[in-house]
């Protein structure tokens, strides 16, 4: 590590009292160091990857990293607070702070000697040494590695190999089978993390150790940036279980089928592995076994220690199962709505009354090209409820699900439940088949229950639930919810486009604005004339953020980092899109001033939209959408008026935060420097 990390890059009197001052004065040793060329640029990507997930771990670490276009060559800085200061770790505040600087295209050389010093910060006597240091030179030296050498340990096949050869002489030497009926419990794991630098290493390494200590042969797969070397087959082959600790999707799923299965977020395996580990060997006494573990379930939901969904408190598994629904609903929103609209833009609202055009279409006629766009898209809204169903389900419980879901949704659309049927349908088909998983079954039997068994009794379950149960209250709730929309006007209407507005606007893309989203696309499953008005408010309410930044960026240049000023540029074609995540990297580098000043403007935005009475039938599209919309001078009123209100709020919030000129300029609103001519 001599390149990464020098005397010159060590403070051992951090005096930083915030996570992102302590990431500065790191930093600025960076760039003095001359690796870092961009301080700004560097510390936004910095904050947009701590606001992925924080970066802080048990025992008062904190590891703050991200690769960056700004990072000329793969740099660590060290930093020893005498204070602590809060990574967001379960335990407390850190006082060991490694700032991690990888450049984008880093090689696997490089990455592989970071993900070294990631696996020794799960060694207490190297961290307690680092505590003890009093010299730079000293504790560089240390992190370098310059100390007597160990002997080195094998992973992966490697080590799954000189397990077995040490096995096979115990055995030898003990007669055969008594040694052989002792033979170590075996877990192969995969672990993984969005920038795959450092926790993806850790909780490689925290899971082995906790292996070690238990008496359990733990073979792990690092799945992170510096590579991605396969287990060998045979190792896997003769597993007892398996542990995923990731946050972002398993590669090559398949491998590990049949296998009991521990699914949890990567910080999971850094903080408790020993549980994990338990877990495992409970879930392979039970027999219980992964069913589909070539799906793509989504990874790393879980609580605030990063654990999956199998230790999640309830509300968010359920956020996560819901949101798994939407995802896989969106694209038949996007593509049928549209078509849909279009049609309506060729043949007017009337062409939804059109026949078949599978039996009467005229080349020439724009009508039957109207129609045949108004029932191609009607039939992809057709998917949408039992696809929303099936995917929750999905979610849940994996691909044994996703029959009864899409039952289950069918019935729904059925009995005239709509989108409401469709969430209850979803929940039910993926716990009603959670628990048929849970019953033991002998090992003959469990090649068919996915494929046979599970779909059977789980759709026959769902079905009878939907069609004598919950349907009919279901769709009697619809119906009230339907009127409800139908007859807001007045106070009620401004109330409702003020909620839809802020949800759009706090999150930028996350769970509030998707759920706000999800209530819009619902509606237009049978649309209404308010259903109509909450899919404009919406679509105007999350055009709001992007077009606020791109404008304050425009108007106020100087508040701005140079970094942000380029993205300015791309945020007015992203917020013209109806693209809210493009405001993200703003909120990022300065959440207390940027989204309380967009939710402030999608409020207003949302508001006037109700009150306009704009309507829309497309999910999607933004300002290329306008010729479809109700009232659209109205609306793109309503976009604007948002819009300068949040640009006025962020900018006045910004310059309350700016300080007198100093030599090398400016200090910027979100703390930066920036230079006095920008």
């Amino acid at each position: 590590m001599s390149e990464l990390i020098t005397a010159d890059l060590v403070d051992l009197d951090l005096s930083a009292t915030t996570k992102d001052t302590a990431a500065r004065s790191l930093a600025e040793r960076m760039v003095a160091a001359h690796r870092v060329t961009d301080l700004d640029g560097f510390l936004a990507d910095v904050a947009a990857r701590e606001a992925q997930m924080p970066t802080g771990l048990d025992g008062g670490i904190g590891i703050p990293h991200c690769r960056s276009e700004h990072v000329n060559a793969p740099t660590l800085a060290f930093g020893r607070s005498g204070a602590g200061i809060d990574f967001g770790a379960a335990d407390g505040p850190a006082d060991l702070i490694f700032l991690i600087a990888a450049p984008a295209g880093a090689d696997d050389d490089h990455l592989t000697i970071l993900s070294g010093l990631a696996r020794r910060l799960m060694d207490p006597e190297f961290t307690a040494a680092l505590r003890a240091g009093t010299d730079p030179r000293a504790v560089a030296a240390l992190i370098r590695g310059e100390e007597p050498p160990e002997e080195p340990e094998l992973e992966g096949a490697e080590a799954g190999k000189q397990e077995q050869e040490r096995a096979e002489t115990a055995t030898e030497a003990a007669g055969g089978t008594e040694a052989a009926e002792s033979a170590p419990f075996r877990i192969v794991a995969v672990t993984s993390c969005p920038t795959g630098i450092a926790h993806t290493y850790m909780a490689a390494e925290s899971l082995a150790a906790a292996g070690r200590a238990e008496g359990v042969e733990v073979t792990v797969e690092t799945q992170g940036s510096a590579g991605f070397k396969k287990l060998d087959p045979a190792v896997v082959a003769a597993a007892d279980a398996v542990i995923w600790a990731h946050d972002v999707e398993v590669r090559e799923k398949a491998r590990f089928r049949g296998k009991p299965l521990v699914d949890v977020g990567v910080k999971a395996g850094i903080n408790r592995p020993a549980e994990l580990i338990a877990e495992a060997r409970r879930k392979a006494e039970r027999g219980e076994i992964a069913t589909a573990p070539d799906t793509d379930k989504a990874a790393g939901s879980g609580d605030g220690d990063g654990s999956g969904a199998d230790h999640a408190h309830f509300g968010v598994r359920l956020r996560t199962y819901l949101m798994s629904g939407v995802s896989y609903m969106v694209p038949f929103v996007a593509a049928g709505g549209l078509l849909i609209a279009l049609s309506f833009a060729i043949g007017g609202y009337e062409i939804a009354s059109a026949k078949s055009v599978a039996d009467h279409f005229v080349w020439g006629e724009a009508d039957s090209w109207a129609a045949l766009l108004n029932q191609i898209g009607s039939a992809a809204f057709g998917f949408l409820v039992p696809v929303l169903a099936g995917y929750i389900a999905y979610g849940m419980a994996d691909r044994p699900a996703l029959v009864p879901g899409f039952v289950g949704g069918a019935i729904a659309l059925t009995v005239n439940a709509g989108f409401l049927g469709g969430l209850v349908a979803g929940l039910l088909a993926g716990a009603v088949v959670m628990a048929v998983q849970r019953v033991p079954v002998h090992a003959t039997l469990r090649g068919i229950m996915p494929v046979l068994v599970i779909p059977l009794i789980a759709s026959a379950t769902v079905g009878f639930l939907m069609f004598i149960v919950v349907g009919k209250p279901i769709a009697s709730l619809q119906n009230a919810l339907t009127d409800w929309l139908n007859g807001l006007s007045g106070s009620n209407a401004v109330i409702l486009g003020v909620v839809l507005g802020l949800m759009m606007c706090f999150d930028m893309g996350g769970p509030l604005n998707k759920v706000a989203y999800a209530f819009a696309v619902g509606g237009l499953a049978d649309p209404t004339p308010g259903s109509l008005k909450v899919m404009a408010a919406v679509m105007a309410a999350g055009m709001v953020p992007p077009l606020a930044m791109a404008l304050a960026t425009t108007v106020r240049k100087r508040l701005f980092t140079k970094t942000e000023r380029e993205n300015g540029r791309a945020a007015w074609v992203l917020g013209a899109s109806f693209i809210t995540e493009g405001a993200i990297p703003f909120a990022a580098a300065d959440p207390l001033r940027v989204i309380p000043s967009v939710m402030a403007g999608g409020a207003v935005t949302g508001a006037l939209s109700m009150v306009f009475g704009a309507t829309l039938r497309a999910p999607h599209g933004g300002v290329f959408v306008v010729p479809l919309i109700g009232e659209p001078f109205l609306y793109l009123l309503a976009i604007a008026a948002g819009t300068l209100v949040a640009t006025v709020l962020v900018v006045l919030l910004k310059g309350a935060r700016r300080t007198a000129p100093e030599a090398a300029g400016d200090v910027g609103a979100d703390g930066s420097r920036v230079p006095v001519a920008a």
